[in-house]
């Protein structure tokens, strides 16, 4: 109820600074929305909103599991740490427009430079954050289940995986609020479809309305798995912590 109750001011608030500062600055709701309906009725909506996030799926997707891996790798690891962490540092810092235009530089405009573009730029997040988690196991319980005779898997099962599921359950919401605005710049330099690319071609024209009917739907179903997906899950990562005080 807060919610639909914030949403109502946040409406209120656009409509007031449309009216003060008049529809060449700030398009009224109302003209956003018939924007969006007849970008639905057109069917370009759903063609660019679906291939937008698929991109950020297959992008979070590749960035999650390969820095997962090898930040496991490198907290179970000092000396592969001491190694690579100079490589890690270059790649946290080095800026994701940088990253972008050297895939597509290297790898030529296509899908696949794109994808790669997205996944390198969430790739170190997931190294560091993993890396910690790994870092934070604590020996004790692994004791616990070599004196147990656990299995390799039961270990990873039942001792590892419960104390690393809300650094993997952070990773996932630090990185979906860093892929999908990466997508978008991805789109907007090299992609002939998407968001991003609609987003530039609305700020061609100088159109506001059209960069708003595509901005405020993405932007709100990042909002919605936010929300009603990514939330829960680090909730429910964490129910063992709550359980066990």
């Amino acid at each position: 109820m807060i919610r639909l109750i914030s949403l109502g001011f946040f409406l209120l608030a656009w409509q007031l600074g449309a009216m003060a500062l008049g529809p060449q600055h700030l398009p009224e709701p109302a003209q956003v929305a018939a924007t969006f309906a007849q970008e639905w009725r057109n069917g370009d909506m759903q063609f660019n909103l679906g291939l937008t996030l698929a991109r950020v799926l297959a992008g979070f997707s590749l960035a999650m599991v390969a820095g997962s891996a090898l930040g496991l790798a490198l907290g179970r690891s000092p000396a592969l740490d001491r190694m690579l962490d100079p490589w890690l540092v270059i790649a946290l810092n080095t800026p994701a427009l940088v990253v972008i235009i050297l895939a597509y530089v290297w790898g030529g405009l296509n899908e696949i430079s794109a994808l790669v573009a997205i996944a390198l730029n969430k790739f170190p997040n997931a190294v560091v954050t993993l890396r910690e988690g790994a870092r934070a196991l604590d020996p004790a319980l692994d004791e616990m289940a070599h004196v147990f005779s656990f299995s390799r898997w039961r270990r990873w099962r039942d001792v590892r995986l419960p104390q690393l599921a809300p650094y993997f359950a952070a990773a996932a919401r630090g990185g979906l609020a860093l892929v999908w605005k990466i997508v978008l710049v991805v789109e907007l330099m090299g992609r002939p479809n998407g968001v991003g690319f609609k987003m530039n071609m609305a700020f061609q024209l100088f159109d506001l309305r059209l960069l708003l009917a595509y901005a405020l739907p993405f932007v709100a179903l990042m909002v919605l798995a936010e929300t009603f997906v990514l939330r829960p899950a680090e909730r429910s990562a964490s129910w063992w912590r709550r359980h066990g005080d």
